[in-house]
């Protein structure tokens, strides 16, 4: 009996590892429907932006209206707030827009590969802020890390050497990770208060606000909106980019760490960068070159043993 119970564990935690897994697999496609959309002259990166939240919104939406209803619902304070407003705009909204703004100029796989600098970024944000020490294997994690971004950079630098704003879109990105990365190192302090789901509900929700108001004032300022909204298959890139790349699985992913934990899905969703360069070459056409393949293995090591580390101090 007990056998069986354990078999039955074992294939539904399998079951979550999946779940996870697909989650990260549909989050790394952001940057390749991106890239297509402006392949397509579909839209600028803030209009493009816009519209992904636009239709995500109704979905967020509805998972507020569901969590307020609950009756273990606590509501929060107004320092809560305040810091949820705080890293909404932080995690959502500047990390969203520069992150779109420097997929005009670099490669959906140096795009991935910068932006998976972010949990050794909040390694160091956390150092330094709340004063967390940096152990060992959190520094072979950190070298590990920063050498592989270097090799595979230069290596794309070889290939992209004709590209004016190589540097502009690598920069704009890396402030995307710098973002990002503070809104993790926050919510590791606002989750226990206030719960995942809420947590991430309203963030997204306050980063929605965020880009629609910068859309509806950059119209105002320049007088005129963009030309064609409903041309280039704008629609459905923003539909793509909405329910594939950013509503369907950021619930995939919850679900996955109330079973599996934060730091074992961080785990599985190293499969990221591996993922957006092989839709990158399959889907974009780019190529996959040796300085790429050395960088991604010790990036995705490096985020391994932060993970780990992570899991051990939780045990």
């Amino acid at each position: 009996m007990s056998g069986a119970m354990s078999n039955a564990a074992k294939k539904s935690l399998a079951g979550v590892f999946l779940i996870s897994f697909a989650g990260a697999i549909l989050f790394s496609t952001k940057a390749i429907i991106v890239k297509l959309a402006f392949h397509a002259g579909a839209a600028d990166a803030l209009t493009l932006l816009a519209f992904r939240m636009l239709f995500s919104l109704p979905f967020y939406l509805v998972a507020a209206w569901w969590g307020h209803r609950k009756q273990d619902n606590v509501r929060m304070t107004g320092r809560q707030w305040g810091y949820i407003i705080l890293l909404g705009l932080l995690g959502y909204y500047f990390s969203s827009y520069f992150d779109f703004l420097g997929l005009q100029y670099i490669s959906a796989g140096l795009e991935r590969l910068i932006l998976f600098l972010y949990p050794s970024i909040a390694v160091l944000i956390n150092s330094f802020l709340f004063r967390q020490r940096i152990n060992n294997t959190q520094r072979w994690a950190l070298l590990l890390t920063y050498a592989g971004i270097g090799i595979a950079y230069f290596g794309e630098l070889k290939i992209d050497i004709g590209n004016p704003d190589f540097y502009l879109g690598s920069i704009l990105v890396f402030l995307c990770a710098i973002t990002y990365a503070f809104y993790l190192a926050g919510t590791g302090r606002m989750i226990p208060m206030v719960g995942a789901a809420k947590f991430t509900t309203y963030s997204m929700l306050v980063a929605t606000v965020a880009v629609l108001l910068h859309f509806f004032i950059r119209g105002i300022v320049r007088g005129s909106y963009p030309a064609n909204l409903s041309g280039h298959g704008l629609w459905g890139y923003a539909v793509l980019l909405a329910l594939v790349a950013t509503v369907i699985p950021s619930f995939l992913l919850s679900a996955g760490m109330k079973r599996i934990g934060a730091n074992n899905a961080a785990i599985v969703t190293s499969i990221g960068p591996v993922s957006t360069i092989l839709q990158a070459h399959f889907i974009l056409g780019d190529p996959i070159f040796a300085e790429q393949v050395a960088g991604t293995l010790l990036v995705i090591v490096g985020v391994l043993l932060i993970g780990w580390q992570g899991r051990e101090t939780l045990q």
